[in-house]
This record gives structure tokens, C-alpha cells and sequence, in this order.
């Protein structure tokens, strides 16, 4: 047996290594190494699963709106940020019910054709790579066709990897898309409705709630957001006293600024295409030809604190930047 001087050295050892390590699975937890997401295949829909709760639905195949989109995202906390899908009378506005979906990537005029409007189907072709989960990140890659107005035709496909990347207070998700077409060149045109989309929770919009949309420049809400260039516009406010919100944030890599079709009933899009339309020059037209390809990328942090309080939002845009650096 031990000496009693020693025992006790023992066990101050043991109570201090177990200290240790209690201390270190919380810095993995809020580093967002110790995240785990997972990915579960059902018929036209992948769900997403970030330790072991539900994140978000990505839609490949839907009846009502035939584009690839994300819906029913939710916070780390649980709480869903983005508005209902379907949207619940009573409870949400139900104006655009199959054109704001949750979060997408569309395009009013694509060579004339119009996916943001469903009149022209995204028709997803195949998992390039499929769904692959772990700890810390997640990520799936998908090949979409992009099909005229009449269904006849392809104008174009799309090549693109989604990255799902928990931090703790929430979660990064990323599009990395590449466009190109073998058969013919294909354009964007200049119109509001370009670009990456969301629809926010109804109790965190403006008008409907207790939100508020920011720019990275600090502007906030109506006419001053709208229409403006930024690194960063975040929609986000109180959900009973939980703060919730959602930023979106444009590549810089992309091939101009993104400008922001911001609406206080809860609606934004960052446009990089509608120079005329967001009042800020003359028409544009980004013409791709035939064999070359054109990037575009978008990242969504979907966040939030259960203290109530705004989150950083420009710390979580830098480690977007490091992020896509990576990549």
C-alpha cells in the first residue's frame, strides 16, 4: 500500500489529467473539430445531420420546384432559420412558396431561359462524389443540367461541391460551382432575380419579426442594403431569446462583387450579374463560350447564440476565406 503523502499525489494526478481532458473535448467542441455530419439518402432528398441533429434537407428532386435547393436549415440549437417550407398559413407569409424554397442558386435569364421563376427545370444528372461525412466537414459534389424553357434543350451544366463545416454556434454551407457547356456558348443576363437565394424565418424578417438585415459596411435595412456591393449582407434577430440569423457571403474569387436583392418580408439574394437592375451602371451580359468554364461561389453561415446576442459575423467571413482557400 501506499504511503499516505502518496496517495494523495496519485490521486491530485488523476483528478487534474481528468481535468485535462474534460478541458480539452470543450476546445475541440468549440474549435469545431469534435462536429460530426452525417448524410442519410431518401428519395429525391439528402438529409444532412450535424451531430446527430438535424441541419437541412437538399432537394435534387421536386415536383413543385424543380431546382436543386436547401430547405428546412436549422441552427445548431435547433431552431429553424429558414422559413417553413412549405410555408404554414397563418404562421408565414406564402407569397413565392415554390420559388423560395429555403436557400438556392437560380437564375432569371440564362441564355433567355428563367430557373429562378421555375419556368426552365435544374435537372440533377448524377452525385459526382457522394455524400461523405466525418468529423468536422461534410461534403457532396453533384452534376446538374440546366435546361431551356421548353425542356429541349441543355444550355449548360453545372459542376458542384457542397461543403457542410459545423463551428460550434453554426454552420458553414458552401457552393462551389463550376458552368460550362460542349455545345454552344451561354450567357446571364441583367435582371434582381441572379444569384444565390434565401428566405429567412419569418419571426427573424424585418417586417414580420424582430430581424434586421447588415452589410459588412454596417448598413442596415430597406433602401440601405438594397442594391449595394458588400463582402457580406447577414439576416438575422431574436426567436424568443435565442439569437438567429443567416449570412451570406460571395466568393471574392468570384468574377465581380455581388451586389443584394434585400427585401424586409424576408427574402435576399446576392447578385453579381445585375448591374442595370441594382441601379448601378449599364446592362450587363456575361457571356461563357463554348468549352470554357465560369465559377461562381457562395458561402451561408447559419448561426446561433442562446444568449441573445449578435454574433461576429465578420470573424465568421474571415473563416470563410480561410476555408475556401483550402479548397
Amino acid at each position: 500500500m501506499l504511503p499516505h503523502s502518496r496517495r494523495h499525489d496519485s490521486i491530485f494526478q488523476l483528478l487534474v489529467l481528468f481535468a485535462a481532458m474534460v478541458f480539452i473535448g470543450k476546445a475541440d467542441r468549440v474549435s469545431g473539430q469534435s462536429h460530426d455530419v452525417d448524410f442519410k439518402l431518401h428519395p429525391g432528398q439528402l438529409e444532412i445531420v450535424v451531430d446527430k441533429k438535424p441541419f437541412a434537407n437538399y432537394f435534387f428532386q421536386s415536383e413543385e420546384t424543380p431546382r436543386p435547393f436547401f430547405a428546412n436549415v436549422k441552427t445548431p440549437s435547433g431552431i429553424q432559420a429558414t422559413r417553413n417550407h412549405p410555408p404554414i398559413q397563418d404562421k408565414d407569409p406564402v407569397d413565392h412558396d415554390t420559388y423560395h424554397p429555403g436557400i438556392w442558386l437560380a437564375f432569371g435569364d440564362m441564355s433567355g431561359h428563367d430557373s429562378w421563376r421555375l419556368k426552365a427545370k435544374v435537372q440533377h444528372e448524377e452525385f459526382v462524389e457522394q455524400p461523405q461525412g466525418g468529423r468536422g466537414e461534410g461534403t457532396f459534389t453533384v452534376r446538374n443540367r440546366y435546361l431551356s424553357n421548353d425542356g429541349k434543350q441543355a444550355v449548360c451544366e453545372e459542376l458542384c461541391k457542397y461543403s457542410i463545416i459545423p463551428d460550434g454556434k453554426g454552420t458553414y454551407l458552401i457552393y462551389d460551382s463550376l458552368f460550362s457547356s460542349d455545345k454552344a456558348d451561354f450567357s446571364f443576363g441583367d435582371q434582381e432575380e441572379l444569384g444565390a437565394g434565401l428566405r429567412i424565418n419569418t419571426q427573424v424578417s424585418v417586417k414580420f419579426g424582430k430581424g434586421h438585415m447588415t452589410n459588412a459596411e454596417g448598413l442596415k435595412d430597406g433602401d440601405q442594403v438594397w442594391g449595394k456591393q458588400s463582402d457580406w449582407l447577414d439576416y438575422s434577430g431574436l426567436v424568443d431569446s435565442t439569437y438567429v440569423g443567416i449570412a451570406i457571403m460571395p466568393s471574392p474569387q468570384n468574377f465581380r462583387r455581388s451586389w443584394y436583392h434585400a427585401r424586409d418580408y424576408g427574402f435576399v439574394a446576392a447578385n453579381p450579374f445585375g448591374r442595370e437592375a441594382m441601379k448601378a451602371g449599364e446592362k450587363s451580359v456575361v457571356t461563357v463560350k463554348k468549352g470554357e468554364k465560369f465559377r461562381l461561389g457562395f458561402g451561408f453561415y447559419i448561426y446561433s447564440d442562446e444568449s441573445g446576442q449578435p454574433v461576429d459575423i465578420g470573424a465568421a467571413y474571415q473563416q470563410y476565406l480561410k476555408r475556401i482557400k483550402t479548397q
